[in-house]
């Protein structure tokens, strides 16, 4: 595990690594294509490729960056869906956009402060090199709201704060004070500023759940790639490799389980043993669900159903292997496109879906070893 954190010197391009401690230097690289800065991430390890598709997610980074977020916009969806590159790439624009930014991926240990004050980018640094010496990363993730709004006070500009998977390391029971905290900078901030864009990722259910239980952030949706995206992705994955329509059905459009499925050297089998092992699923748990769970792997709107237990829904969740109450597909009220209505081939119904078609094979694949 390492540390990456960068400080911006000024201006739109000058960026410098101003401390580091690493074990494997991982560095982003930029691309341009279409006008668009597009970061290069890494797909598998010794495979790099440039951000790719979702044309309309960046024009919704655009608009953000012209107005503002009025609230913090808080985006779920299914686990390697592409948050965190849809992340990473927004950070990107947002810093050629002329902001400020606060980067936050507790989870990777990943923290930048890009700011144009000296005297904060420098504190911040040495305030996260004595956390992360004690593994304190829920502690760096608060702190870094109050760098904000020291940011505020001493330079009235564009401040960005992006947040990837920031309510795993602050835990479950501050998820919702730390969303409200969030929402203050903007509401009352220390000092005036030009505008602010907060943007949050998590894919847990029960964080999703609890964010919404408050007016305090617009939860937003994204969905996996879509097919004609997906196809570029694919198209980038080197030979030998299944036929494309196989991998859509495999993956529906996930592109962590394309990369799995590579790293796997497409060894379909394993890939589903290997979530099986790692979503828990006990006997106990599979012969206490077993009607629902048949029910569900054919169609999972079956858990739609008013008799469906709200226990095992809760499970499913937290365990991220379905999205409960899909939102409409108008394409407003979504990050990038929505999914289609209904697509039994992939798992994904009018109100619920699998994460990917290989969550859905490892529910399978539990109930045929029972």
């Amino acid at each position: 595990m390492g540390l990456w954190v960068l400080a911006r010197l000024g201006g739109l391009g000058g960026v410098v690594v101003s401390w580091l401690v690493f074990m494997g230097l991982r560095v982003i690289k930029v691309g341009w294509r279409r006008g668009v800065r597009r970061v290069e991430l890494e797909l598998v390890s010794g495979l790099r490729v440039e951000f790719m598709d979702r044309e309309r997610a960046l024009g919704q980074v655009v608009e953000w960056a012209e107005r503002g977020t009025r609230f913090p916009v808080v985006i779920f969806g299914p686990e390697g869906c592409g948050k965190s590159a849809f992340l990473r790439q927004a950070s990107a624009m947002l810093r050629e956009l002329g902001f400020d930014e606060f980067y936050l991926h507790p989870l990777e240990r990943e923290f930048r402060a890009e700011v144009a004050v000296p005297d904060i980018r420098r504190e911040f640094v040495q305030f996260v090199e004595r956390a992360l010496g004690e593994n304190a990363l829920g502690r760096v993730a608060w702190a870094a709201l109050d760098f904000v709004r020291k940011l505020q006070r001493a330079r009235r500009g564009r401040i960005a704060v992006v947040a990837d998977d920031v309510f795993q390391a602050v835990g479950l029971d501050a998820v919702a004070a730390y969303v409200k905290a969030l929402l203050n900078l903007i509401e009352y901030p220390a000092s005036r500023y030009e505008r602010m864009v907060v943007l949050v990722a998590t894919s847990e259910g029960v964080s999703r759940r609890e964010v919404g239980r408050h007016l305090w952030a617009e939860v937003v949706p994204m969905w996996n790639m879509s097919r004609e995206g997906f196809q570029q992705l694919y198209d980038k994955i080197p030979s030998p490799k299944p036929p494309f329509g196989e991998a859509w059905r495999l993956t529906g459009g996930n592109p962590r389980m394309l990369a799995r499925l590579y790293e796997a050297r497409w060894n379909v089998e394993g890939v589903v043993s290997r979530l099986v092992d790692e979503k828990r699923f006990s006997a106990g748990f599979v012969a206490r669900w077993r009607r629902w769970l048949e029910a569900a792997v054919e169609d999972p709107d079956a858990l739609w159903s008013p008799d469906a237990p709200e226990e095992l829904i809760d499970e499913l969740e937290d365990r991220n292997l379905i999205i409960y109450h899909m939102y409409r597909r108008e394409e407003w009220a979504w990050i990038d496109q929505p999914p289609p209505e209904k697509d039994p081939e992939i798992g994904v119904g009018r109100r619920v879906a699998w994460h990917s078609p290989l969550h859905r094979e490892a529910v399978r694949r539990a109930l045929a070893e029972l």
